[in-house]
This record gives structure tokens, C-alpha cells and sequence, in this order.
């Protein structure tokens, strides 16, 4: 799947010289970096946006984030004004910004969305639309572990109580179905490492016996591990996240025992509907429809084709 997206961009970057002569802008709003994830979704948009730009020379990128809905609607009024040619967000929330949305589609602009979808997640709202695989990274987690440990005793932490959480759950329980893991416990740490940290920190307290972790994201990875350290529990084999963070691939790739895997659901989906989108713009490359990113288990052999050191996550 990343291959093929790369290819999309080089096809664009060796048409350059067939591109249009009037200037041409892009858009891109995006969430703050209030934490991990958002914070690779703008390390990764500033570095496709240069990417880009060297590219395509009548090309420009605005980028601009936003901490809520209504700064982000006032983001994407700014860029209506300045002029763009396509629009490329990842919401904060997506149902308040629907309006705001489509008011800059009805103009005949190309919108791309990213990851978080509105109840209407249709052709009024949007032209292209890329997203990782939730239900696959929960699958592909619950893939793991069955094959490894199928008779594991096993904890999870899921995100929020919202669609993608359960979305990402339902797909950790097809995966698993069939095998004798038993899930012990099931608690909701809200995607953040402290929160995490508590809901391991009970888990240890409740069971004297714990062989696995699926804690669905790897800002909680970090939590999880911290709580198990400080109880100095010796029974728990592994602990999988997900996401893709720099630390755990990076754990991955030097062989941690504790983090084997990790499965992407990355931020830098935020470059692939760039890159389609300056196709989509330049070269008349057909990019409009649902794109959707494979949760890929991130192993030893393939890790460093995901590490990405200089960004923050």
C-alpha cells in the first residue's frame, strides 16, 4: 500500500514539466500537537508541504492547526480567502466542521479528508478520503497473539468510548476468535500514557497473573510499561500498541523483548492525501474516492522502512 502511494508521487514529480503555469495552493488544517499522534500529523505535513513545493515550483503549501472546532472553522475561512485550489484536513471533530467543509466544496475545490470522518462521510463533503485501517489494527494485534501466545491471559486498554475505539475493538476480537486467550479485563485509558499508566497499575493489582497487553496505541504503550516496571512483574511477556511512534518502532527494531511488534496506523497519512491531492492537481491523476491505509505489523525485518527519528512521535 505505501508503495503505491510513492508511486503516485513520483509519477507526479516526473510530469512537473507538464504542469499548469498559473500558481496553485493547497491548504492543509490540521489539529494542534496536543499530543503524541497529532504532533507526527504536523511533523509530517511540514515535511511533505517542502517536499512538495521543491517538486511542483508554482505550488504553494499553507499549513495551519488548530486545537478545536472552532478555530479550525476559522482556519479554514482564512484559507477560502487566500485563494486555495484544494483543501486537505484532518478534523479535530468532524461533525461540527461539515458546514465550514462544504462551504469550501461548493466552490469547486478539492477537498481531501483525513482519518476522522463525519456522520455524512459522502461526496458532499469531500472528494478523497484517507484513512488507516481501524478495525484491521485491532485484527492484526489479536492476529498476533493468537498466533504466539493462544493461550494467553490478556488485558486491554482501549482508547475512547467513540466510534473508532470500538471499531478498533471488534477487529481485536475477530482476531482472537476461536482461541482459548481469555481476556481478563477490559478498561478505557482515553489514548493518553498517565491515564494508561492508572488503568495497568489496577490491572496489576487485580491479577496475579497477566501474560499479555493490548493497550491499542503507543502513547499508552508508554504508560503500560512504566507500570509494570515500577511493580517489577515478571509475568507479563509483551505488550502491544499501535500507531507507529519513533520509541516503538525503535524498540522493535533493536529486538526490546517487551515490545516485539507495533502496528501503524500512521500520521504520515496526512503526506499521502497531500501527495494525492498535488496529483489530483497537477498531472489529472484520478485520486477521488476512499483510500484506506493497511495496519501493517511492524516486525524486526520491516521496522526501519517506518522509522522516522526527526519527527516527535
Amino acid at each position: 500500500m505505501r508503495k503505491s502511494v510513492m508511486a503516485v508521487a513520483l509519477a507526479s514529480v516526473s510530469f512537473v514539466g507538464t504542469a499548469f503555469a498559473d500558481d496553485m495552493k493547497i491548504g492543509v488544517s490540521i489539529p494542534a500537537a496536543d499530543h503524541g499522534w497529532t504532533a507526527g500529523v504536523v511533523y509530517h505535513a511540514n515535511r511533505i508541504a517542502d517536499k512538495l513545493e521543491a517538486a511542483y515550483p508554482d505550488l504553494d503549501v499553507i499549513v495551519k492547526t488548530s486545537p478545536d472546532p472552532a478555530s479550525q472553522a476559522n482556519a479554514i475561512q482564512d484559507l477560502e480567502i487566500q485563494g486555495i485550489d484544494a483543501l486537505v484536513i484532518l478534523p479535530t471533530n468532524p461533525d461540527p466542521l461539515v458546514n465550514a467543509i462544504k462551504e469550501v466544496k461548493n466552490k469547486g475545490t478539492f477537498v481531501a479528508l483525513v482519518d476522522r470522518a463525519p456522520s455524512n462521510n459522502d461526496l458532499s463533503v469531500r472528494d478523497l478520503y484517507v484513512a488507516g485501517n481501524n478495525f484491521a489494527l485491532g485484527e492484526v494485534a489479536g492476529d498476533y497473539i493468537e498466533s504466539r501466545t493462544p493461550d494467553a491471559k490478556v488485558v486491554v486498554i482501549r482508547g475512547m468510548p467513540i466510534p473508532i475505539d470500538q471499531e478498533r475493538q471488534d477487529g481485536f476480537d475477530a482476531g482472537i476468535e476461536g482461541s482459548n486467550i481469555e481476556i481478563l479485563d477490559r478498561q478505557f485509558g482515553n489514548w493518553n500514557r498517565d491515564d494508561a499508566f492508572k488503568v495497568m497499575q489496577d490491572f496489576l493489582t487485580k491479577y496475579e497473573h497477566i501474560d499479555a497487553v493490548w493497550c491499542q496505541d503507543d502513547d499508552m504503550s508508554v504508560g503500560v510499561l512504566q507500570a509494570i516496571e515500577q511493580a517489577q512483574r515478571t509475568d507479563i511477556q509483551y505488550v502491544i500498541g499501535g500507531a507507529g511512534s519513533k520509541d516503538m518502532i525503535k524498540r522493535v527494531m533493536d529486538g526490546d523483548p517487551m515490545i516485539p511488534v507495533d502496528v501503524l496506523y500512521p500520521p504520515a497519512m496526512i503526506g499521502t492525501a497531500m501527495e494525492m491531492t498535488a496529483a489530483a492537481l497537477f498531472d489529472n491523476v484520478p485520486t477521488a474516492g476512499v483510500y484506506t491505509i493497511d495496519a501493517t505489523l511492524v516486525t524486526p525485518e520491516n521496522a526501519e522502512h517506518y522509522y522516522f527519528p526527526d519527527s516527535p512521535f
